[in-house]
């Protein structure tokens, strides 16, 4: 699977404002330099997780972004599909996506359908702390 620009900008956002949670709002420029993010291209990401509702954002000198939940409570799924819509590895799969001629005879879509839904259930048993936990368990 190869993920977007956009998917691994979110997910690293994410996982850096999980290490800060409780810490009250962060400025996106922290994260962008904490993650080694473009700050222009973090907004815009940004702006996707707090409509999807995973991050709440405040004004202010002391304003920032911060997790709208704990982290344990927020799927590598969610913040993934916040960014990009579905999952699945090929269009023909994705609810209003391109219809193929072949669906009847495809030789391959059972391949296809089994992967998406392996992948989705593996990123949604995931959350961010588990991602924090398995960073603490590497660098020790």
């Amino acid at each position: 699977m190869k993920l977007s620009a956009r998917e691994r900008t979110a997910l690293l956002a994410m996982v850096e404002l999980a290490r800060r949670y409780g810490d009250g709002p962060t400025a996106l420029s922290e994260v962008a330099q904490a993650q080694g993010l473009p700050l222009p291209y973090l907004e815009r990401v940004a702006a996707l997780l707090r409509k999807a509702g995973l991050v709440a954002s405040a004004r202010g000198a002391r304003g920032g972004y911060a997790l709208a939940r704990a982290p344990g409570e927020i799927s590598v799924r969610e913040v993934l599909t916040a960014v990009e819509g579905a999952l699945v590895p090929v269009g023909c799969l994705t609810k209003g996506g391109p219809r193929c001629a072949r669906v009847e005879a495809c030789a391959t879509r059972s391949v296809w359908e089994a992967v998406a839904t392996t992948l989705t259930a593996t990123l949604e048993q995931m959350s961010l702390a588990d991602v924090l936990c398995t960073e603490a368990r590497q660098a020790s």
